[in-house]
């Protein structure tokens, strides 16, 4: 018997109760993000309500009715002069992982947001231990850029943040163009 396709598809509201669980896990049990206290699905909507709102895409991976991950872009830093850079974030469930669920919804994100005006992606990984985001990232294009050492406590250990970054569309090769 064949595994069900995986759709890479945009998020509705009936799909926070599974990110918010996905993303708790993660708070939790991982160190890809450095919040401390898993938000709840009131918090996650209004996360997701505020990244749909500007315009910019928050994509689940779904197989079989189930949501096995999600990915968003947002902008990197709410000053207007960087309103083509945005930050990706990936999140996927802990059984879902080494799939290559995490590599579709990268690469479907990255298209959305360049078909919508961004230029630049930017990669904040939380660990520089954490070596499938790593390697996701630079099979898709992205250069490791900086590294920021010991920048969070979590676990009772001191984490580096890695930053890569890829260039979408034309990238710094002619100037933006606002489409908002």
């Amino acid at each position: 018997m064949t595994a069900s396709p995986l759709l890479i598809r945009p998020s509705t509201d009936a799909d926070v109760p599974a990110v918010c669980a996905i993303y708790a896990w993660h708070v939790l049990h991982a160190t890809g993000t450095f919040e401390l206290d898993a938000p709840d699905e009131a918090e996650m909507a209004r996360r997701r309500d505020d990244v749909v709102g500007k315009g910019l895409p928050w994509l689940v991976a779904e197989r079989g009715g189930r949501v096995l991950g999600f990915a968003y872009a947002n902008r990197f830093r709410p000053r207007k002069a960087y309103r083509f850079c945005v930050e990706d974030s990936i999140y996927l469930a802990d059984d879902a992982r080494g799939q290559g669920s995490g590599r579709l919804l990268l690469a479907e994100l990255m298209a959305q947001c360049e078909a919508r005006g961004s230029r630049q992606m930017l990669a904040v990984i939380g660990d520089s231990a954490n070596a499938a985001s790593i390697a996701v990232h630079r099979a898709l294009g992205f250069e490791h850029t900086g590294l920021l050492k010991a920048a969070g406590w979590k676990f009772d250990r001191w984490l580096d943040v890695v930053i890569m970054q890829r260039g979408l569309g034309l990238s710094d090769r002619a100037p933006a163009i606002d489409l908002e």
